[in-house]
């Protein structure tokens, strides 16, 4: 009786083995270039986790900072952390850029912004405080440095960047991952959303007039950086020296509030 699942070219090719039926050869330079595909997919998704956690690393030096202020200072420097890990098509166009290939050689040897944090402060003064105390610590290796507060872009853009190396300790290795650090007050993070929103905007009319003007309001903030900073200042002498008692006092006071935040 014939079986109604096969086929009548499958009956009549009896003289074939029955392993090139069911499971026909694939060409082997084929597979294997399927294999180390399969293989580097794999491994470029380690290298992102690895960058996620040095993101993770460096934002809790920053987290901690901030509480060592709050409890020693009662003020909090840092307003806002944010962190981001480049696209993979980000990756590839600053690899284009360089005329170099997409391999994750090339992205850990010659890319160093791939894992990025930026941290917003309320005062200038904060920013050099967090850079020095950033880079005192023991397990931190800063690469690179550029101040673009004391030397602005031309376009008038403000921050301090650093390049900074972290070790991560994964279960049978440790990998050090390079970190970008951008820090900048409140008044240069908002110029610089507002630079980047336009940069992107297509067919603007008299975009060197623009161009100028950004340049501008960059120098307005940046007097107004300078002038917040003065303030306080002032308040700060104005206010009574308090005696090593009533500091005590006031951080034992606190002890639960500034755990608890």
């Amino acid at each position: 009786m014939t079986n109604p699942f096969f086929s009548l070219d499958e009956i009549g090719a009896e003289s074939e083995p029955a392993e090139m039926m069911i499971f026909p050869q694939v060409d082997q330079a084929i597979y294997e270039r399927r294999r180390q595909m399969a293989g580097t997919v794999v491994n470029y998704k380690e290298m992102r986790m690895r960058y996620s956690c040095a993101i993770k690393e460096v934002r809790t030096k920053f987290d901690v900072l901030n509480s060592e202020f709050n409890v020693r200072y009662q003020r909090n420097p840092i307003t806002s952390i944010s962190s981001r890990l480049k696209s993979s098509a980000s990756i590839m166009r600053k690899l284009d850029s360089k005329d170099l290939s997409f391999t994750l050689e090339n992205v850990e040897n010659h890319l160093f912004d791939v894992a990025g944090i930026r941290v917003v402060c309320s005062y200038v003064d904060d920013i050099y405080m967090l850079a020095k105390a950033l880079a005192k610590q023991d397990d931190i290796t800063v690469l690179k440095e550029k101040d673009y507060i004391k030397n602005p872009k031309p376009n008038g853009y403000r921050s301090y960047h650093m390049i900074v190396s972290v070790p991560v300790f994964f279960s049978d290795q440790t990998k050090n991952m390079a970190v970008e650090v951008q820090i900048r007050t409140i008044a240069m993070d908002f110029w610089a959303s507002l630079e980047h929103q336009l940069k992107y905007k297509q067919e603007i009319p008299n975009q060197t007039q623009i161009v100028r003007q950004l340049s501008e309001c960059a120098e307005q903030i940046a007097s107004v950086d300078r002038q917040m900073w003065q303030v306080r200042q002032q308040i700060e002498k104005s206010e009574d020296i308090p005696t090593e008692e009533e500091i005590l006092l006031e951080k034992l006071s606190r002890i639960d509030i500034a755990i608890n935040e």
